[in-house]
């Protein structure tokens, strides 16, 4: 299993925290019933609440890459792009999961 991990900072104002969130809910549309897709998360900085880091688990980057190939998914990280602060590039990280602990539930 691989994990994609992005990085990304809002721009000040927690409208814009609170859109991004949104609008990343909504996003999960292009994965939710793709093949290969396991999940995803979306954390945020309890020190900097303008941070948040996107986890999308999937059983391979092929896999990933193709949701990527949606015609709307382009369109959709513009409208997402408007509420971050601007940066030279929006990278993602591909990972693999070498342990996948479940957490105490308890």
């Amino acid at each position: 299993m691989i994990v994609v991990v992005s990085q990304a900072w809002t721009k000040p104002g927690e409208e814009h925290a609170a859109a991004y969130v949104a609008l990343s809910a909504e996003f999960g549309r292009f994965f939710r019933d793709h093949p290969g897709y396991r999940g995803r998360r979306l954390v945020r900085g309890v020190e900097d609440r303008t941070h948040f880091t996107h986890l999308r688990y999937f059983d391979s980057v092929a896999s990933y890459e193709q949701c990527t190939q949606h015609p709307d998914y382009q369109d959709h990280l513009v409208a997402m792009y408007e509420h971050l602060r601007p940066y030279e590039s929006y990278p993602r990280e591909y990972l693999e999961v070498v342990l996948d602990e479940p957490g105490y539930a308890g």
